[in-house]
């Protein structure tokens, strides 16, 4: 995009409006933008990873290491590696320098969902289903696991008598960890269990330091904004809810563990429809939040400063999940059904008066006055002068404007996936067939092939024939 050619008015806008691109390479059941929003990834229902150029909707690489379907997917903030975790029981770091495995994990469940720490790429964070979450380290050649706890913190202010405290002893020991994530710095660890709650634990000593139960269903998904300050909570009661987090790096100077406060700001629901909600996250400013509808097939957006709801999106499918690019007014999202991957955001008439000061538009054809010097014939030393004039100053085609929420020190760690000629995008959603409710499998080899064939000796007559004698002589 060439941001000199676009209306500033247009670039004002804070959400897209309008479909405008649908991408497929398989059945994609999860998303994820990198830091800064150059790359897409998509995880498949066949355990394939597909990275795709935001710039050129291309597929600029190819990972295959999982035999099920991918469930989550998390970028280091150099965008160099990615960690991929599956149903079969496994996570895997890859370098996309070169698509290489750095390190494999394996557990003894299927994996809800994993993510790298924001600042160590070899340490990430695992929920596992029906198993207690871990940390897990990765810099040396064994894997380290470490447990993190489930239960709730409480108090030791608390003064209850024995038999209620065995008796929540037991009902905390029920619940399960659904998902987990970490803090803008990395130094802590906040989870959502099966009950509602959201846990604050230390990254150093894995310890729950505050808990916190905004609802009673099961906490879905949490997201963090772009600050670290605000918490996105999706949960099962058909409730999306933005949360105002203290800032944990404080801890130790400014803000005691006793002195931690979580508070709900917004409640986003649709009181009408009682929609259920797939999944949610922010927008790249933080100002607004976005979910995808429960057997619906629109796009909610709502505003966090008075909480209303500003936009619904139509989709031509129900979307499972649903990302906002980092810096751009833009949405991407995959269909539950297909797989394919759909893309709002602005459509830009472009500003060509940008080009030149004298540049004019036009609504309609007008009648050209020339200038009585415009069409003379100059000597041809005068021309070649002019030429040489011009070219002694070089135009600058290798330096790239960054995004104004990225540093100096992002944009020297910023890291571009290298270009693949020879990767082929021939697998399409076409390959991954339905052969139930939610099950698929890949189409057998020369099926599609057959069935061509079939085909064309059912249509085409035989030697002149008709077909009825063309399908008897078959016989």
């Amino acid at each position: 995009m060439n941001l000199s050619l676009v209306d500033p008015f247009v670039l004002a806008q804070e959400y897209p409006d309008t479909l405008t691109e649908k991408l497929s390479s398989g059945h994609a059941t999860c998303l994820r933008f990198n830091h800064t929003g150059d790359y897409l990834a998509s995880g498949r229902v066949d355990g394939t990873v597909v990275i795709f150029d935001i710039e050129t909707n291309g597929v600029a690489r190819k990972l295959q290491g999982h035999t099920r379907q991918i469930q989550s997917l998390s970028w280091s903030r150099c965008g160099r590696y990615l960690l991929t975790s599956s149903q079969d029981w496994k996570c895997i770091l890859w370098d996309l320098e070169d698509g290489s495995r750095i390190h494999t994990v394996r557990f003894e469940a299927p994996v809800y969902i994993a993510e790298l720490h924001p600042f160590n790429h070899l340490l990430f964070v695992a929920s596992l289903f029906e198993d207690q979450p871990v940390l897990v380290d990765i810099s040396k050649r064994t894997p380290v696991k470490r447990i993190l706890p489930t239960a709730p913190f409480r108090p030791d202010s608390e003064e209850i008598d024995p038999a209620a405290a065995a008796k929540r002893a037991a009902q905390d020991a029920k619940q399960s960890t659904c998902v987990t994530i970490f803090s803008a710095f990395g130094n802590h660890i906040i989870s959502g269990t099966s009950k509602g709650w959201i846990n604050i634990i230390t990254t150093e000593t894995c310890r729950t330091i505050h808990s916190m139960r905004p609802c009673n269903g099961v906490v879905i998904l949490l997201r963090l904004a772009r600050n670290g300050r605000d918490l996105l909570l999706n949960s099962s009661d058909r409730i999306i809810r933005t949360v105002l987090m203290p800032d944990l790096s404080q801890l130790g100077t400014d803000l005691e563990e006793s002195n931690i406060k979580l508070n709900v700001e917004h409640k986003f629901q649709d009181v009408v429809n009682r929609l259920s909600w797939n999944h949610v996250t922010f927008s790249s400013t933080g100002e607004f939040v976005c979910a995808s509808t429960y057997m619906n097939s629109d796009i909610y957006i709502w505003e966090r400063r008075h909480g209303s709801l500003d936009k619904i999106l139509e989709s031509p499918q129900e979307l499972g999940v649903v990302e906002w690019h980092p810096t751009r007014p833009m949405i991407v999202g995959c269909s539950l059904e297909t797989g394919c991957i759909y893309t709002w955001s602005i459509i830009s008439p472009q500003k060509w008066s940008a080009l030149a000061p004298d540049f004019g538009e036009v609504e309609e054809n007008v009648e050209y006055v020339e200038r009585e010097d415009e069409f003379d014939i100059h000597p041809a030393e005068q021309v070649h002068q002019r030429r040489l004039d011009l070219e002694d100053e070089e135009p600058d085609t290798v330096t790239v404007d960054s995004a104004k929420d990225m540093t100096d020190a992002d944009l020297a760690s910023a890291f571009r996936v290298p270009v693949l000629l020879d990767v082929s995008d021939s697998e399409s959603g076409e390959d991954i067939i339905a052969v139930g409710p939610g099950t698929m499998r890949r189409r057998t080899p020369g099926a599609s092939r057959e069935a061509t064939d079939a085909d064309v000796e059912k249509d085409t007559p035989a030697n002149g024939t008709s077909r009825g004698a063309a399908r008897k002589r078959r016989r």
